[in-house]
């Protein structure tokens, strides 16, 4: 069976979770220190919907309202992982920053196809130091007209389901035929 190759980037304010879902995705563990990420690279073979991906992930260094988005971070990506905790709630204000940086470099309007997942991560901490609600996160996925799921690293809960829905979303918009169903999807 053939493979198809997928880049995907995974972005977000500093201290997210984007390392741990990384890790917990490509090598099923979860490691609770914290070291900040310049940039690093990691690969998995991954099965969705009968077709095998193999996927090379940028995992990035934390971005603010401030920060430069490395050009060459962007180059051959076909989609990002827009990732904010829900304990944070500059995390989620700094994603719409993020996501028109992109768009900037990649010279796309808001019109854009550019692939994007809203991910709300650390649900494992509990309501009682939520500072973004599922309703917030869900309301950003539909002004930008893109998926979103909650998730946690730690508990590994949806992780892979997050990086399916990205891979499923970037086929919606490169091979419009091959369209499931239309709306965001909700996890």
């Amino acid at each position: 069976m053939s493979s198809v190759s997928r880049k995907l980037a995974i972005v977000g304010a500093r201290a997210v979770g984007k390392s741990s879902l990384t890790l917990r995705f490509t090598e099923s563990r979860f490691d609770d220190s914290y070291y900040p990420t310049i940039e690093n690279q990691y690969m998995k073979s991954f099965k969705v919907n009968g077709k095998v991906y193999d996927v090379d992930i940028s995992d990035t260094a934390g971005q603010d309202e401030y920060s430069i988005v490395n050009q060459r971070q962007l180059i051959g990506i076909h989609g990002f992982l827009l990732v904010y905790s829900i304990a944070s709630r500059s995390s989620f204000e700094v994603l719409s920053t993020i996501r028109d940086k992109i768009l900037n470099i990649l010279s796309f309007g808001e019109d854009t196809k550019v692939p994007f997942v809203v991910v709300a991560n650390k649900t494992d901490l509990g309501s009682g130091v939520r500072q973004v609600s599922k309703e917030e996160g869900l309301a950003l996925a539909r002004e930008f007209n893109c998926p979103f799921i909650e998730v946690s690293a730690k508990d590994n809960t949806n992780v892979d389901r997050a990086f399916e829905i990205l891979l499923q979303h970037i086929e919606e918009l490169t091979n419009p035929q091959e369209k499931k169903e239309a709306g965001c999807v909700i996890v």
